[in-house]
């Protein structure tokens, strides 16, 4: 890991995930009526939860519209989602605004175009290796996982290994 990215990612108060692509594999699986799935891992949700029992934030970006990206918010207990955002550096702004965050306390993860304007912005930056290459080449960190497979979980344990906070959530399984 680069001692860059994990001293950026020490620093993260705030993570924000896109949705196609991260927490999903990025297909899109169309019938007559129009979306019909979505793929979710489990590890990522878990990393959530793990992330705000350590008291960091987890926001959601996406351009897409999807009652399963509002269902998975909902059962992960994530209060702040924005869909529909196909100008996410605005949604990121209305973000901050709600939250009092500044662009440096916080993290995002995106793998394309859209989401440089945020990914340029945040004070630590993360991709997939399945990623659009003018993203992977911009951010701070490139997961060994690809988007939909535990990319987000990897992230999320980063930042709580970057902040010190992995061992002791680690001791509450181990007990």
């Amino acid at each position: 890991m680069q001692n860059a990215a994990y001293d950026k990612a020490s620093r993260v108060r705030l993570m924000v995930f896109d949705v196609d692509g991260i927490l999903t594999d990025g297909k899109l699986l169309f019938g007559p009526e129009g979306e019909i799935i979505k793929v979710f891992h489990v590890l990522d949700g878990q990393g959530f939860r793990l992330l705000e029992k350590a008291g960091i934030k987890v926001a959601i970006i996406t351009a897409r519209q999807s009652p399963m990206v509002q269902k998975r918010a909902e059962d992960l207990g994530v209060e702040h989602v924005y869909m529909g955002a196909h100008d996410k550096r605005r949604a990121f702004s209305a973000l901050l605004e709600k939250t009092g965050f500044t662009p440096a306390d916080c993290g995002y993860i995106g793998d394309d175009l859209i989401d440089l304007p945020v990914l340029l912005q945040v004070g630590f930056s993360a991709s997939v290796p399945n990623a659009h290459s003018e993203v992977r080449n911009r951010v701070d960190y490139v997961t060994h996982t690809e988007g939909g497979y535990g990319a987000a979980r990897e992230i999320c344990d980063l930042i709580l290994k970057a902040q010190g906070k992995y061992q002791a959530i680690m001791e509450t399984f181990l007990q």
